[in-house]
């Protein structure tokens, strides 16, 4: 029905910047429809103020049991409503305001000492370490968030290869479906098998004061906090690990800016507003249906149909962000997209954002002479993954 549509997902050209598409069809047609390899044709999204009017539409659906909801990987949909991500108000407030304690300010500020010494542990290692280039990636951006998540759950941080791996085949563009579901369901059983352990006995992690509040409130139901945690250990530690190394290597191509953030520590927090906003690594995850008709971009998206908000798209629209393709530290580009808007916002995003923040501030302190072993174009960027990142990061010093 739908001739010559533009296929989605779209790659970058450049690993700094987004998909060259979304400029023209933001230029042209702000929300557009798309094709997907599975044949779906949803509308694309990539203007900014139509991306925070769709996340804020209360006629737009996040359930993914929806037969028109984009699915950008293969396999069969859920019987169950993905918890928070795929559940809409009122349901999504009831889960959201469960976990919204362990999120707070006052719990944020309580974790910052232990965040900085496990930062501090890692960079010290890659500091003291004899081996030239060293890989970042394995030497501190999957740690660093990985440990932190599993403190904050109460997984056993030695199991981190077994769920490291299995997230990155569920996010990669080019895992087979039948590996992906495998992937899943393996990562299903083993936060499964932990849930039972704090059902028998309630550890002091967030798993166990899970099991604790939704028995208290007489709304326990095992698969759904088993997913749940899933969740919140995929997030916990993916996103961040990718932005750790992506933000490095910008930091490091741009050593000026770099210079003037570390000679002010004020700076730190907006140019990790900057990165968020710069690579958006989640880019193509904001997956919505329609329940209603909605006009909105000179265009009728029609109840049922579904919607992706390239999130990338929307944080690089110059009619909200001034020169959005050049990187600039100091600006704080806070009321960017890239960790989502609306009532679905991340909700560890003030987490990701201390770790990030200590993390640079740690390892540029640290190891001021820390330089790229190869050229930046010559590395793997994730271009197979819906989480943007880099597989490796060779550095030396």
């Amino acid at each position: 029905m739908y001739q010559n549509l533009p296929a989605f997902p779209m790659r970058r050209t450049c690993p700094f910047d987004p998909p060259p598409g979304y400029a023209a069809l933001r230029a042209e047609r702000p929300v557009a429809r798309v094709r997907l390899p599975n044949g779906q044709t949803p509308w694309l999204v990539t203007g900014y103020d139509h991306a925070r009017r769709i996340l804020t539409d209360e006629r737009v659906s996040s359930d993914r049991r929806h037969p028109g909801h984009p699915s950008l990987v293969g396999g069969r949909r859920s019987a169950n409503a993905a918890p928070l991500v795929g559940m809409d108000p009122p349901e999504h407030g009831v889960h959201r305001r469960m976990l919204a304690a362990e999120f707070t300010v006052k719990r944020l500020h309580a974790l910052r000492p232990r965040i900085r010494q496990i930062a501090g542990e890692f960079v010290g290692r890659l500091h003291d370490s004899t081996e030239r280039p060293a890989d970042l990636v394995r030497a501190l951006s999957l740690p660093v968030p990985s440990l932190v998540i599993c403190e904050l759950l109460g997984v056993p941080y030695a199991d981190h290869d077994f769920f490291e791996s299995r997230a990155g085949a569920m996010l990669g563009h080019g895992t087979p479906p039948e590996e992906a579901a495998a992937a899943f369901g393996e990562l299903r059983a083993y936060v499964g098998t932990l849930v039972t352990r704090n059902e028998r006995r309630p550890e002091d992690g967030l798993l166990g004061r899970l099991v604790d509040r939704y028995r208290r409130e007489g709304m326990y139901d095992h698969d759904l906090l088993a997913e749940l945690s899933m969740v919140l250990l995929v997030a916990g530690h993916e996103t961040t690990a990718n932005m750790i190394s992506l933000g490095t290597v910008a930091l490091l191509e741009h050593p000026g800016q770099l210079a003037e953030v570390m000679a002010d520590p004020a700076l730190i927090g907006p140019a990790v507003e900057e990165l968020l906003r710069h690579f958006s690594v989640a880019d193509a995850v904001t997956c919505r249906v329609a329940l209603a008709d909605i006009e909105i971009g000179g265009v009728v998206i029609g109840a049922g149909e579904g919607i992706i908000v390239a999130n990338g798209a929307a944080n690089h629209d110059p009619a909200r962000f001034d020169r959005p393709a050049g990187l600039d530290l100091p600006r704080g580009a806070r009321h960017h997209l890239a960790l989502g808007y609306g009532v679905h916002q991340c909700l560890g995003q003030n987490l990701a954002r201390l770790e990030l923040e200590i993390v640079f501030s740690t390892l540029f302190t640290r190891i001021p002479g820390l330089r790229l072993a190869v050229p930046a174009g010559e590395l793997p960027f994730k271009h197979d993954s819906f989480l943007y990142g880099v597989h490796e990061v060779p550095v030396t010093w």
